[in-house]
C-alpha cells in the first residue's frame, strides 16, 4: 500500500496521545533530517507558499529594495482574508533560477523558520505541519520518522 503524503493516521495518533516528548523527537527527527538535506534542491515551500510577513520584514526588506514601505507593499504583498500580508501569487518574486533567495539574509521571520519542525508546542501546529509534510521533503522525512515512533 502506498505511503499516504499527508501522514493523517501519525496525525491523528499524535493528536490523540498528545505525547510529553513530541517537542524532543520532532527536534532529535529535524536535525537528523537536515544534516542530509541541501533545501536549495527542491524550493518547493518558495515555489508554491507565502510566508506572511510581520511589519517588521516589511520595513527592512523595503528599506533593503530601497523602497517606501506602500511601494513595497503595492508591487509584492496582498493582505489576505485572515489580515496577514502574502504574495498574492507563487512563486516568491525572491525566488532565483537557483533556488536561491534574492533576499535570504534579510528574508522573513516565516522563512527563517521555515518548515517550523524543530519549534516548542509542535502540538499546536500539527495543521501546519501535515500541510508543510506534502510540501517540503524534509518535513516527510521527519514524519516518517516520527510515524516509526508514534505507531
Amino acid at each position: 500500500m502506498p505511503r499516504d503524503p499527508s501522514f493523517t493516521k501519525v496525525f491523528q495518533r499524535i493528536r490523540a496521545k498528545k505525547p510529553k516528548d513530541l517537542d524532543t523527537q520532532f527536534e532529535k527527527a529535524h536535525e537528523a533530517v537536515f544534516e542530509n538535506i541541501d533545501c536549495l534542491d527542491c524550493g518547493n515551500c518558495c515555489k508554491t507558499t507565502s510566508p506572511m510577513w510581520n511589519e517588521t520584514d516589511i520595513q527592512r526588506v523595503a528599506k533593503l529594495q530601497k523602497m517606501k514601505v506602500s511601494d513595497f507593499l503595492d508591487t509584492y504583498l496582498i493582505k489576505d482574508a485572515d489580515g496577514d500580508w502574502v504574495y498574492p501569487s507563487s512563486p516568491c518574486p525572491f525566488l532565483l533560477e537557483d533556488n536561491a533567495c534574492d533576499i535570504y539574509e534579510h528574508r522573513p521571520k516565516a522563512c527563517r523558520e521555515y518548515p517550523h519542525t524543530d519549534r516548542k508546542n509542535m502540538l499546536g501546529i500539527l495543521k501546519l505541519t501535515q500541510k508543510n509534510a506534502l510540501i517540503c521533503p524534509a518535513v516527510s522525512q521527519i514524519m516518517e520518522k516520527l510515524e516509526r515512533i508514534y505507531n
